[in-house]
């Protein structure tokens, strides 16, 4: 049956393609990165031509990745290929005058992505695995009733009993995401929480008082309900705090992704130094949406941010910008569960795009190496990366 490309392109992007359609447009990523003839439709050789110029006019900045966002915002027809990238990979910016070919990794121990995984602790110190609990009714205790979704969501539902301690002690859940796992939790208040891997998050089984307070490890999305009094929340993290009323906002507090960093989407949140610095030039900051602050020893940094790509994890996607290898593999690592491994030195090693996380590890490792820089062996679960000696 023949298909009009321009036809087809819209339906991908709005998300109604068939599955065979979905092949189809995917296959045409592919043909502009192997040099293969896309379909002679004006969109998709327009594209191709003008993202190859683009990237080759930047040959002479090979220590620079491409911002692909700005490339693509240049030229209208380049949406179809924006909708392409997000849905099966991205692309390796680091020498973008050369055009890469699609190599592959073996699938023989091919890693499927993480999923709804999470232990709940109860403040009784009840551990249940949401990942094993069957849908409906999780919790029932005087005043507090917990669900499960269909869709992977922790809801409460608190009655106007008030759940303290017998010596008026306030009671504590924490949810926490394994390695390859992520969470939703809609919190007694209504605030809603997103937790990515590898993350914790502790809040009272009822709010009460004159804060509604929480506390957070790894990172987090937070949707904060509006509650008449304006009763502040405030998100404790190791070193600082935030403190809201009623907004959107992410913050990240891995470890190992250095100092905290919180982004604003929308509202106003002001971030607080935990502990008072007699040094630093400040000690809390007020965001601005599209604002993200990074808390230094000395200073709170404060820097407008791409908030697409921050919350890329959030919608189920990895999105680069010229991030650097070990960056982008330490989310991997997260994400799929795995151990990571470098023999050899990678630090000039960047990429930019954008992959869906729902893709198996493969698809992954697959679209960096078909650049050729950079090799993967999957063994189990541990990934060793190599520099490719083509």
């Amino acid at each position: 049956m023949h298909r009009d490309p321009g036809e087809l392109l819209e339906k991908y992007k709005a998300g109604n393609c068939s599955e065979e359609e979905k092949a189809i447009v995917e296959s045409w990523y592919l043909e502009l990165h192997s040099g293969k003839e896309a379909p002679s439709h004006k969109i998709i050789s327009n594209t191709k031509d003008e993202v190859w110029a683009a990237l080759s006019a930047q040959k002479d900045k090979e220590s620079q990745p491409v911002q692909i966002s700005k490339l693509l915002l240049k030229v209208a027809s380049w949406a179809a290929v924006i909708s392409i990238i997000g849905f099966i990979g991205f692309i390796y910016l680091n020498k973008p005058g050369n055009r890469p070919s699609i190599a592959g990794v073996s699938k023989k121990q091919d890693i499927p992505p993480g999923g709804n995984k999470a232990f709940l602790t109860l403040a009784d110190g009840k551990r249940i695995s949401l990942t094993d609990a069957a849908n409906g009714e999780v919790v029932k205790q005087e005043g507090l009733v917990i669900n499960k979704t269909a869709d992977g969501q922790l809801v409460y539902t608190v009655s106007d009993s008030d759940l303290q301690g017998k010596n008026g002690v306030q009671l504590f859940n924490t949810i926490e995401t394994p390695n390859g796992g992520k969470y939703q939790v809609n919190l007694p208040d209504g605030t809603r929480v997103w937790l990515n891997a590898a993350s914790l998050l502790r809040y009272p089984t009822k709010f009460s008082g004159s804060k509604r307070v929480v506390e957070l490890k790894g990172e987090g999305y937070f949707e904060v309900a509006k509650l008449p009094g304006k009763i502040p929340f405030i998100v404790k993290s190791e070193g600082q705090e935030v403190e809201v009323l009623g907004t959107h906002f992410n913050i990240n507090s891995y470890k190992d992704e250095g100092p905290i960093k919180t982004t604003l989407l929308e509202g106003s949140v002001r971030v607080i130094r935990s502990k008072s610095n007699v040094n630093a030039t400040d000690n809390n900051v007020l965001l601005r949406p599209g604002e993200q602050s990074e808390l230094g020893d000395q200073k709170i940094n404060v820097k407008e941010v791409n908030t697409e790509s921050i919350l890329a994890w959030k919608d189920g996607d990895f999105v680069f910008d010229g991030d650097d290898l070990k960056s982008i593999m330490r989310k991997v690592a997260r994400w799929y569960d795995v151990e990571v491994i470098y023999k050899g030195e990678f630090d000039d090693v960047k990429f930019g795009g954008l992959i869906s996380r729902s893709k198996n590890i493969s698809s992954v490792l697959g679209i960096m190496e078909s650049t050729g820089k950079i090799h993967f062996v999957i063994e189990g679960n541990r990934i060793t990366v190599l520099r490719d000696k083509k």
